[in-house]
């Protein structure tokens, strides 16, 4: 995992309510070798047209987005299957964060473990942030983890990332559940030293 502690990008905005994980990696992909990344196949099918060539009018294809490293989502993103491939895509793709007034639960979970930041805002403020970057579409948007804080362009204010505490240390050291409990591995030992030696039988 990549560690996270700030991030700041220009913000692409993909619409649709309801984008379950086989919008945002078609569940034939899921086969593929992951050592060749996956976002080669995020938003495969809704980001192309009937001729399977890249639909221009699709956010992500624009010229730029290549660049941003933030999304901004609507209501219920990820809903759908349980497939961690969805969140593969979008971390291989680049993208750091996604910024949505919900998410789908099980790709909320699967997004922290892989160091993909979901912030919650609500759907007035989402509609205002979509608003103001389709004016401005250069605006820049800074997911501050270290702080907890989103940092919106304008006079669009500062709001609260509110996230699991051990999640949050663990994105913030780059380190996956696994990599943070061997950082306890000392006190681990030490516990199991004690512990044997109050509870002899233990031993037999």
């Amino acid at each position: 995992m990549k560690a996270f502690t700030k991030e700041t990008s220009t913000v692409v905005a993909v619409p649709g309510v309801n984008c379950d994980t086989d919008q945002i990696i078609p569940g034939r992909f899921l086969k593929a070798d992951r050592a060749q990344g996956y976002g080669q196949f995020l938003f495969h099918d809704i980001r192309r047209d009937e001729a399977g060539e890249l639909d221009p009018a699709f956010p992500l294809n624009r010229e730029g987005a290549e660049r941003s490293t933030i999304l901004l989502v609507e209501d219920n993103f990820g809903c759908g299957s349980s497939r961690e491939g969805a969140v593969y895509a979008l971390v291989d793709h680049g993208i750091r964060a996604v910024i949505g007034p919900s998410f789908g639960d099980i790709f909320f979970n699967n997004a922290l473990k892989n160091g993909l930041v979901p912030v919650r805002l609500s759907a007035e403020q989402c509609d205002g942030l979509a608003d103001y970057l389709a004016r401005f579409p250069d605006a820049e948007v800074t997911v501050d983890l270290e702080n907890a804080q989103l940092v919106l362009p304008g006079n669009l204010r500062r709001h609260p990332i509110v996230i699991d505490a051990f999640a949050r240390e663990c994105i913030l050291q780059g380190l996956d559940e696994i990599e943070m409990t061997f950082t306890y591995m000392e006190k681990i030992k030490a516990f199991e030293t004690e512990r044997m030696a109050s509870h002899a039988w233990l031993a037999r």
